[in-house]
């Protein structure tokens, strides 16, 4: 497939007057001449109209000749490249394509005509319109969009399909982990939903570059989180709160902590759902699971009665807020040490103990109590919606005190021989 160059308003041919060059092919299919306007101009009389392109040397070079030439060649070089993609993949190229390839490329089209985001929302919006997405994901992918707009800007990076190569993950890892200061476990996530994308945006044919398939996602790791004990669950849960609003937050969370339920859940509870004292759940993050079934009790049913069965909830992120300052009044301000890893980097991070909790730990506590009292694991997977054990497993926190009575159980019986006693 041939393409040239001509001049808008070639003049007399020795017209010193600019005028802009166009790119020119023709699709047979279509049977349709493509133009595009190349943004660049020069005069008839420094262009060259047998091999159309400017003049390079003698008098009627033009200053600017050597500088316009280089940007054809731009031009020259993405299309050789298109016909040569499409032409390996057996798929036509057409001049709306071509179209959005040079527009996307050569930048003629503002930041958010960027056929990379009009795929990206054309991506969101079927998956969205099918149903295929829960409220969770469709945040996620809000957010990974958010990532790369901001990666743009700091990194000056003009992000659109052909730029999808090494030098984009190497920068963007940098970018999640030094900028963002993103984990192991949420870059992983992350990239697997980008390239979940790209899988798309390759079977739609907005892209042929491939070369997203090597992206590497880190293994995911067993993140050191914390879980309370049956004591601290108590000491929060009787802790005279003064703020009604405080209280309520406090109430939600002692109530997740003796459910195991996820925090998206709790907005499912009503009369309705409560049965003969037990809570039927009909599984949020996949509908073609049976209800659980979670038995209350007479500190659960006590929170249910005193908000009639409606537990007043406020925004995820606004409970992981207020339940830091409730801890922290609690007084629970003592020092806690963990690591974090960034892929194969691992940091040591100090922090009070109330700056850790968040809604998930009272799920992980619900997890490691009953454990801790040898609930068998099928009981408490049935009560949680864990089906995967390993996932389950991780939830189990194993605290100093858990340890202590392990070696007594094992080893508590031994008794040293009398001339061996200090």
């Amino acid at each position: 497939m041939k393409h040239s160059f001509y001049l808008k308003e070639p003049q007399k041919r020795k017209g010193a007057k600019p005028t802009l060059v166009y790119f020119t092919c023709h699709f047979n299919k279509e049977k349709k001449k493509f133009v595009y306007s190349t943004g660049e101009k020069i005069a008839p009389i420094n262009w060259n109209f047998q091999n159309n392109r400017p003049v390079l040397k003698g008098s009627k070079a033009a200053i600017t000749a050597r500088a316009v030439l280089q940007q054809l060649q731009r031009y020259s070089i993405k299309f050789e490249e298109l016909v040569g993609l499409h032409s390996k993949i057996n798929e036509d190229l057409t001049s709306k394509l071509l179209k959005e390839y040079f527009d996307s490329e050569f930048k003629k089209s503002s930041k958010n005509k960027n056929i990379f985001y009009l795929a990206y929302d054309a991506f969101t919006e079927e998956k969205i319109k099918r149903r295929e997405w829960k409220s969770s994901t469709i945040k996620r992918y809000t957010n990974i969009k958010n990532h790369l707009i901001s990666f743009e800007e700091r990194a000056n990076y003009r992000l659109t399909f052909s730029n999808i190569n090494g030098k984009f993950y190497t920068d963007f890892t940098d970018y999640c982990y030094t900028t963002l200061d993103h984990g192991t476990n949420t870059f992983s996530r992350n990239i697997g939903l980008f390239k979940t994308f790209m899988y798309w945006a390759l079977k739609e044919k907005y892209t042929y570059n491939d070369a997203f398939i090597s992206f590497k996602k880190p293994e995911r790791v067993i993140t050191e989180e914390i879980a309370l004990t049956l004591d601290q669950v108590k000491t929060i849960f009787e802790f005279e709160i003064k703020s009604k609003s405080l209280e309520k937050v406090r109430d939600i969370f002692v109530f997740q902590c003796l459910t195991g339920l996820r925090y998206g859940e709790l907005r499912l509870l009503n009369k309705r759902t409560i049965r003969d004292g037990v809570l039927l759940i009909k599984e949020d993050k996949d509908v073609t699971k049976e209800p659980r079934e979670v038995p209350l009790f007479d500190i659960t049913a006590y929170i249910l009665k005193k908000y009639d069965n409606k537990l007043p909830l406020i925004s995820n992120q606004k409970q992981n807020q207020l339940i830091k300052k409730v801890f922290e009044d609690a007084q629970f301000d003592f020092e806690v040490q963990y690591s974090r890893n960034k892929n194969k980097q691992k940091e040591t991070i100090i922090k009070p103990f109330f700056d850790r909790i968040s809604t998930h730990t009272a799920r992980r506590t619900f997890i490691s109590i009953m454990k801790k009292k040898g609930i068998a694991d099928k009981t408490i997977m049935k009560m949680t919606g864990h089906r995967d054990l390993k996932t389950f497993n991780s939830y189990y926190k194993v605290d100093i005190e858990a340890k202590v009575d392990a070696i007594n159980l094992a080893f508590g019986s031994m008794e040293l021989p009398k001339l061996k006693k200090v």
